[in-house]
């Protein structure tokens, strides 16, 4: 898949492309280490979150980076083991991470080049406005405030990838944008015997309504993606 080209001004070339957590979770698999939004192939990107906690390695520090767009998103970001000085940004801390979308073991993470401690909480704000520019400026239309397509947006629209035509805001597995976030909690949570309970996908989920989540429900049990449990109140993924 080739990076769709954009007329946008030069200073916003973009070469790292200011996103949420919630896009880059939801960001369409092109290859084993390559994603894309709305048929843009990402290379660098940036995020400001919140550090939930952290676990430093030998090699690298793995941080768990919340914007409550979605759930946390790990980040990876390698050390230098002779650099013994080296401090770490501590849970409670907000941060701007810099760096590129990878997929590692079956997790999907932002490999970090810069991690940077926000000294000025309004840059959280102005993250968010340059999040909503650069994408209305690369794709012309429009978002609601997790930053998924509207349904304005989307009336007779058809994108082509290399799997065929289907509606942009429409994934290649044939799900929403919505649809696809609640199917990834409850994979996640299917190592569990009775799967996730409605309440703990509200919690996991709180930046959608319960009304979209219980749609979201509704259509992948239809579709067989997903099935109750212990009860009609516990689900389970088919897959993991």
């Amino acid at each position: 898949m080739s990076r769709r080209r954009a007329v946008i001004p030069q200073r916003a070339a973009l070469h790292i492309l200011p996103c949420t957590v919630s896009q880059l979770l939801s960001a369409c698999p092109v290859s084993n280490d390559a994603f894309a939004v709305c048929d843009w192939e990402l290379s660098q990107v940036s995020v400001v979150g919140l550090i939930r906690g952290f676990v430093p390695f030998v090699t690298n520090v793995q941080y768990s980076v919340d914007d409550m767009t979605g759930p946390p998103l790990n980040v990876k970001q390698w050390v230098n083991t002779e650099d013994c000085a080296r401090t770490f940004a501590s849970p409670g801390t907000y941060v701007k991470v810099t760096g590129s979308l990878h997929n590692f073991n079956g997790q999907r993470s932002l490999l970090a080049m810069n991690i940077r401690c926000l000294e000025d909480l309004n840059e959280i704000i102005s993250h968010m406005l340059e999040v909503v520019q650069a994408h209305m400026q690369l794709f012309g239309k429009a978002f609601d405030v997790n930053m998924n397509t509207t349904a304005a947006s989307l009336s007779g629209r058809v994108v082509r990838r290399s799997g065929g035509e289907h509606p942009e805001g429409i994934l290649p597995n044939g799900l929403s944008t919505i649809q696809d976030q609640v199917l990834h909690v409850i994979r996640r949570f299917s190592v569990r015997d009775d799967g996730v309970s409605f309440d703990d996908l509200k919690t996991q989920l709180d930046y959608l309504s319960t009304r979209d989540i219980r749609a979201s429900l509704v259509f992948l049990i239809n579709e067989g993606h997903v099935f109750s449990t212990i009860d009609e109140h516990h689900f389970k993924s088919t897959e993991r």
